[in-house]
């Protein structure tokens, strides 16, 4: 069990995406306007849902969950920190959204996406972590349908995915807005990269970056912001 902005429990089910790097640094990311009405594509057992509830306390969280552990994981952890109204886990396929997720009533779309292309090559890799149901333009496709026109989507990558996610962005008309350069260590290479991206929105890119660890190894001060140490 984890222990989220010293305000929520995480549970986590076998198989599920741990708590890790990712979802904290993308959950400081958000740009989360008050009363948001969120959709987390691909939300696993609830994580960045926690983590988004914990930073602002009127936004509500609608996850999409294609395998049944995790989503059964999510309700729980839902039940055990009496978030219900506020979080919600819907066990489906984001390649055909189910009908309590209708074109254009979100504020704000978010995901953790899987990192491995699918194929044969990857079958031995669990299915949350494979693009076979969630590829890149499947998520862009997704957030397209169901944000509202100037909402934001908001998700993280490894950093050799960065021109095709800027690729199917466009295609899904969507334009990349944010983009944040994140480093395990000073000096060290880019580990992963945040991208926000609007429906809508005009051409005009923001680039900024951030450090984990000083070189020496120890926790800089936007570590100790993002883990509220």
């Amino acid at each position: 069990m984890e222990i989220l902005s010293g305000k929520y429990t995480l549970t986590l089910s076998e198989g599920s995406f741990p708590l890790s790097t990712d979802s904290m640094v993308l959950a400081d990311f958000v740009k989360l306007p008050r009363t948001a009405r969120v959709l987390d594509l691909g939300s696993g057992c609830g994580t960045l849902g926690l983590l988004l509830c914990a930073k602002n306390d009127s936004c509500t969280i609608t996850g999409i969950e294609l395998t049944e552990n995790a989503h059964l994981c999510a309700l729980q952890n839902i039940r055990n920190n009496a978030l219900e109204g506020r979080l919600y886990s819907i066990c489906a396929d984001l390649r055909s959204m189910p009908p309590e997720t209708m074109p254009g009533s979100f504020d704000l779309c978010i995901s953790n996406p899987p990192y491995f292309s699918g194929g044969e090559l990857s079958r031995k890799t669990p299915l949350a972590r494979r693009e076979d149901c969630c590829s890149p333009a499947d998520l862009f496709a997704a957030a397209a349908k169901c944000l509202r026109y100037g909402g934001d989507f908001y998700l993280v990558q490894k950093p050799e995915k960065l021109a095709q996610l800027c690729a199917e962005s466009s295609k899904a008309g969507l334009e990349p807005k944010r983009l944040r350069l994140v480093r395990h260590r000073e000096g060290g290479p880019i580990a992963l990269i945040l991208l926000g991206c609007r429906k809508g929105g005009k051409p005009g890119l923001l680039i900024d970056e951030l450090t984990l660890y000083n070189a020496d190894g120890s926790p800089t001060e936007d570590r100790r912001r993002i883990y509220h140490e």
